[in-house]
């Protein structure tokens, strides 16, 4: 049984793993016309939004404060959401705690109500 060999039908071989998967045609000068004119004017609308925008040196001078201030906000932020976290993880255990604390004192009440004749 293990001389007998069968061929592996429709198997490709990695060499021409991605032949004939992308087309070979070229682009028209039309469509790379109106491509470079659609990026021309998306261009051209981003810079008249960038001057529009007052205080630009402002706005870099306070870059680096204003970077250092969320930073810290935000590492006060994860400081309060981990106590939030111990928190809730603590009432999640309490829970569990109680409940199985019931749950053995009611085991233990029902096996010492039983008759003595099952033992």
């Amino acid at each position: 049984m293990a001389d007998l060999k069968i061929s592996s039908l429709n198997k490709k071989t990695d060499k021409y793993l991605f032949k004939n998967k992308f087309s070979s045609r070229k682009t028209t000068k039309r469509k790379l016309i109106i491509e470079s004119l659609y990026m021309l004017i998306i261009s051209c609308l981003l810079g008249y939004l960038n001057y529009l925008i007052p205080n630009k040196s402002l706005l870099f001078k306070n870059f680096i404060a204003t970077s250092e201030k969320s930073l810290l906000l935000l590492i006060d932020l994860f400081g309060h959401i981990f106590q939030l976290l111990l928190v809730i993880a603590i009432l999640i255990s309490f829970l569990i705690s109680f409940i199985l604390f019931l749950g053995s004192f009611y085991r233990l009440i029902k096996v010492l109500r039983r008759n003595s004749k099952y033992f």
